[in-house]
């Protein structure tokens, strides 16, 4: 691998990408019942046996090599399509030790043992299962539509991202020497923002994070007699009141630090003074240096209250978790953002001013500190529902941010279908930026539109992505030829389904209609009660509350600013739906005899 290959113009892209999503009316209502089943199935970290078994076997009924058990339970599949690059699409399988507190029809009530024996709830709180099922949905949908793309594709269904060591352990596994070396790695997650957004960053995406773990000793004794001790309680304390002093005292005000201690314990009962104590303690920062000082400054802390406490032995400080910073490829980022710009619409892709404070394993993949590393991309899709951010306190997308229920919240509810279909969309059309370089002839000629514009890139140094003055107004969709019987078009939206259809195993009889209904093309209307087309859930018309004083969005500008007003998912016309596609699983097979039973 000499070089990241050229990507391609994102307008052609864009056309392509509204090709192969002409299937997705056809696999939509699997994808969001594999989605559901997940939600409703959670697994911890390396725990996650039944969600990779259904991975695995979607894989396999798309026509990929697959192979199981990647660096405990991850799941690789490779197809391999003619000449080109190597395509890296990942998502990551893990849920967390949480009770879900959504009310949804389809929320986990499952338990689990966690690594410390005890019995915990599991809940998919940060979108790992909306990951998951459009990673197997853009498989089938690439596989289905070979004849627009060329090259190699590596998907990725990684464990234990929530332990930051899911990565690491799949290379590790010979990840890379196994299945090819990719020249692209490219992932997505979701986030707080409004449902069906995009939000790119060149450059630092995300934190670097370090998990410790302290251990101090003291010399028990009577409550009552506390002088004839050392008390590790006391000890522990002093501890925590001084780490606060490592970001306000020893950190500039211009650079981001977190230091948090998310668990203290010590003793068993009031009138018992216990001879040890037990800390955690996380760390965040943007640039190494940084997070390198703060590991620092814990050692010299813990150690130096140890010695002032007359602790009887030295402290244990055990670095159990650590991830790097996440730093996406400007230049790749620069092109899959003008990619997505070109599909979605201006007003769907944002730019972020700064990084977020979260950490993520994603950039192992990109092997960094070797002297040829893998370029890499990765994004955030929106997933909040519009009625829940309209009705946020706050004037400002930030201040909204705030009031929403964020990633690792018990409230965590994506709103199902249209952050889905974003999620499938933007993985396909990322994918298609280098996959689709070497596309034949005979797909160009069955575009459904004409380019519409042709964006203009910015220099490679500046950065920043094209403006909004650099994205003329779409001319108009060519008309779409109305298919013989039109009833057959019409798909019900999901938005409102039956959830029993939707967790209902799925047949392997491909003859009859699919469940769950599906939605009847981009440029449609989401509720039937929308008064335009592209109406918005929770919009009480179709107009566009940007356009109106005082409205809730800001209009598009290049300092981030949320616009939600309604450009159609694409800029093309609705699309019949395309061909059957074989029978992919809608959801997973039940547990097997060696697989941990769920407390339903």
């Amino acid at each position: 691998m000499d070089a990241v290959p050229h990507a391609v113009d994102p307008q052609r892209v864009a056309d392509h990408g509204s090709a192969v999503m002409r299937l997705v009316e056809e696999i939509f209502p699997l994808v969001e019942g594999f989605y559901v089943d997940l939600h409703k199935n959670p697994e911890l970290s390396h725990q996650e046996k039944r969600t990779a078994k259904a991975v695995a076997e979607w894989l396999s009924r798309a026509g990929y090599e697959v192979e199981t058990g990647i660096g405990s339970t991850g799941v690789v599949g490779v197809l391999r399509n003619g000449e080109g690059p190597t395509v890296l699409l990942r998502a990551d399988m893990d849920a967390l030790p949480m009770a879900e507190k959504t009310g949804l029809p389809y929320a986990s009530t499952a338990h689990a043992v966690g690594p410390d024996g005890a019995e915990v709830p599991i809940m998919h709180a940060c979108g790992h299962d909306a990951h998951t099922a459009c990673l197997v949905g853009v498989a089938d949908l690439l596989s289905e539509s070979r004849d627009h793309w060329s090259g190699t594709l590596m998907i990725v269904a990684q464990p234990a991202e929530e332990t930051v060591d899911g990565a690491s352990g799949m290379l590790a596994d010979g990840l890379y020497e196994r299945f090819g070396r990719p020249d692209i790695a490219l992932a997505q997650h979701l986030g707080p923002q409004p449902a069906g957004m995009v939000a790119h960053r060149a450059g630092v995406m995300m934190a670097a994070s370090t998990t410790l773990h302290v251990r101090v000793f003291g010399t028990g004794g009577h409550a009552s007699q506390p002088d004839t001790t050392v008390d590790p309680v006391v000890l522990g304390a002093n501890i925590v009141t001084r780490l606060q002093t490592v970001v306000s005292r020893e950190t500039s005000p211009s650079e981001m630090a977190v230091v948090t201690v998310g668990r203290f314990q010590a003793g068993s009962a009031a009138n018992i003074i216990p001879d040890e104590a037990y800390l955690e303690i996380n760390t965040r920062a943007l640039n190494d240096h940084v997070a390198g000082r703060l590991h620092a400054a814990i050692e010299r802390i813990v150690r130096a209250e140890a010695a002032a406490s007359g602790a009887p032995r030295e402290p244990e400080v055990t670095v159990v978790q650590q991830t790097g910073i996440t730093r996406n490829s400007p230049p790749d980022t620069r092109s899959v953002a003008s990619a997505h710009r070109a599909y979605f619409g201006d007003g769907y892709v944002v730019d972020l001013p700064e990084p977020f404070s979260g950490s993520e394993d994603f950039g192992e993949f990109g092997l960094p500190g070797d002297p040829n590393p893998v370029p890499y991309v990765f994004w955030f899709v929106g997933a909040t529902p519009h009625d829940v951010w309209e009705a946020a306190p706050g004037a400002t997308p930030y201040e909204k941010l705030a009031g929403v229920p964020s990633n690792h919240s018990p409230f965590f509810a994506p709103d199902r279908e249209p952050t889905l279909r974003a999620g499938l969309g933007a993985l396909t059309i990322a994918a298609l930026t280098y996959l689709g370089a070497a596309a034949n002839a005979a797909a160009e000629t069955r575009q459904a539109e004409p380019a519409a514009f042709e964006p203009v890139l910015p220099a490679a140094d500046t950065g920043g992505y094209p403006s909004e003055a650099q994205h003329p107004a779409p001319a108009a969709p060519a008309a779409v030829p109305a298919a013989e019987d039109p009833a057959e078009d019409e798909v019900e939206s999901t938005q409102d389904a039956d959830m029993a259809v939707l967790l209902a195993e799925e047949d392997d009889d491909d003859s009859g209609p699919r469940p769950g209904g599906g939605y009847a093309g981009y440029g449609g209307q989401w509720d039937s009660g929308a008064a335009a087309p592209g109406g918005r859930p929770g919009w009480d018309s179709g107009a566009d509350p940007a356009a109106e004083p005082g409205g809730p969005f800001p209009e598009p500008s290049d300092d981030a600013g949320y616009d939600l007003a309604p450009p159609p998912y694409s800029q093309g016309g609705g699309y019949p739906a395309g061909p059957p596609q074989g029978s992919p699983v809608s959801a997973p097979p039940p547990p097997g005899p060696d697989d941990p039973p769920y407390r339903l």
